[in-house]
């Protein structure tokens, strides 16, 4: 058995430093909480560096029992999460600063983005599982950090509907279990093509329920907005970015690991439910006037595209890079928008943002990349990851489902400009300078650079690419 710790440095700096932060927390005063903050960065920091030194070197390896895999999927979604970890942290300093639970916040934001790294590596049904509680119940207490009644019944949707699925979800893997004699991939890759038929199909719908879940896909989606519209924007940020992260590598994974010999036609269900997510995010995007209910459905439009990569998981060797590669672009893009919703938070409303290129232009500049870049327009990276993922759609045999994603992409277009179109439009009407108070220098830091890396990866696509390349471990 290999006990390698060294092979879980980053998993252990934010676990570790979590562990710190809640009990040096409770001994710090409260205009001192920031330390903890700070080392939330360094742990954040501390895994970007071990992952680097294990991406130079070559280090590739399954631990304790093959139940964990480090691969060219784990270390490529930990710079992606990490990196958003660090961005998340620099729009959540102005809302947390001072606040009474302000140690608590960065505790459970350090546990649920160790979760989220355990769900990538997870090459197990059991550390899949308890990877998913270790993410999901920090997130339910994040969702209700406010203590106000929107967060309170964001936090309680988000916890019923994670609770029904995490149960669907154990019942998977127990089922899986009784038909394969094996929780670990490789041996279910061995068992599952002579097992029972009925037993394999209904244990992988109900462990691809959990994963759907925690990626807000259709029909596991109702939380999405609520959750967004309700939680702190920060945290809206983050559920809307980390957990498809981790859910949709851990389907990936699971699906070309564990299942690839079976009789279900898993690809034909994943391509039907890429094709209803894209399409009723989109159609219930177009008339939000709530700039955090808009980006809420468009990211349920993007879970689509991304599960298109899983549909053709073992179809196409293009389906892992197109998914890790638009995964970075996406979160890079997302984050970059609710960065400057941070920054404003006074508008709230697709109206508030009137003439926001005049009297922020900065700002203005950097929600035109984002929400074009979501459109998929170049040189954003979200355009060159969808190139990507619409070519292994293509190449995996699904080009139905890579024409229903253009044409949604072309109609995704609508709800972005109308939420472009007022920043450049000054009327009468224009609101008042109160609407664009600023949060403070973080968040806007936060949105130039989470806006820049949107352009670096479409610009230097070429050099990453490479990156996300190379065989999941069994």
């Amino acid at each position: 058995m290999n006990e390698n710790l060294a092979a879980l440095v980053p998993e252990l700096a934010l676990v570790g430093t979590a562990v710190i932060g809640l009990l040096a927390g409770s001994w710090l005063p409260r205009r001192r909480q920031w330390i903890i903050a700070v080392l939330a960065a360094a742990a954040c920091a501390a895994g970007l560096v071990a992952t680097g030194v294990t991406m130079a070197t070559d280090r590739e390896q399954t631990v304790f029992a093959h139940a964990f895999a480090v691969d060219t999927a784990t270390d490529f979604g930990r710079l992606t999460v990490l990196g958003a970890l660090l961005l998340i942290a620099g729009m959540s300093v102005e809302t947390v600063r001072g606040h009474k639970r302000e140690t608590e916040y960065w505790v459970l934001l350090l546990l649920t983005g160790a979760g989220t790294l355990a769900l990538i590596g997870a090459n197990d049904l059991l550390t899949l599982f308890a990877a998913y509680l270790l993410a999901s119940i920090p997130a339910y207490a994040l969702a209700a950090y406010a203590k106000d009644e929107r967060g309170t019944e964001a936090a309680l949707k988000y916890y019923l509907m994670g609770a029904l699925l995490g149960t669907t979800m154990l019942a998977g893997t127990a089922l899986l279990y009784a038909a394969g004699h094996a929780t670990l991939y490789r041996e279910l890759n061995t068992a599952l093509p002579t097992a029972a038929y009925g037993l394999v199909a209904v244990g992988l719908v109900g462990v691809l329920a959990g994963l759907l879940f925690k990626a807000g896909a259709v029909p596991a989606h109702f939380w999405v907005p609520d959750v967004t519209d309700g939680a702190p924007t920060p945290v809206a940020a983050y559920v809307t970015t980390l957990p498809k992260i981790g859910g949709l590598i851990a389907g990936f994974r699971l699906l070309h690991q564990a299942v690839p010999g079976t009789d279900v036609n898993w690809p034909l269900l994943l391509g039907v439910v890429a094709a209803v997510t894209m399409t009723l995010g989109n159609l219930a995007a177009f008339f939000q006037s709530s700039v955090k209910r808009l980006l809420a459905y468009s990211t349920i439009s993007q879970v689509g595209y991304l599960l298109m990569a899983l549909a053709v998981a073992t179809r196409t060797d293009l389906a892992q890079r197109s998914l890790l590669f638009y995964l970075a672009a996406y979160a890079a893009t997302n984050l970059a928008a609710f960065a400057v919703v941070t920054e404003l938070p006074h508008a709230r409303t697709l109206d508030d943002y009137r003439g926001l290129a005049r009297r922020r232009p900065g700002l203005a500049a950097v929600l035109v990349v984002c929400l074009l870049g979501l459109v998929g327009t170049p040189p954003t990276g979200v355009f060159l990851g969808k190139l990507e993922i619409f070519s292994a759609a293509v190449d995996g045999g699904f080009t139905w489902l890579a024409a229903l994603a253009v044409a949604n992409t072309v109609a995704s277009l609508f709800y972005y400009l109308r939420w472009l179109a007022p920043l450049f439009r000054l009327t009468p009407a224009e609101p008042s300078a109160t609407a664009f108070a600023v949060s403070g220098r973080w968040s806007a830091a936060t949105a130039y650079t989470a806006g820049a890396a949107s352009l670096l990866l479409g610009v230097a696509g070429g050099a990453v690419l490479p990156l996300t390349t190379g065989p999941l471990l069994p």
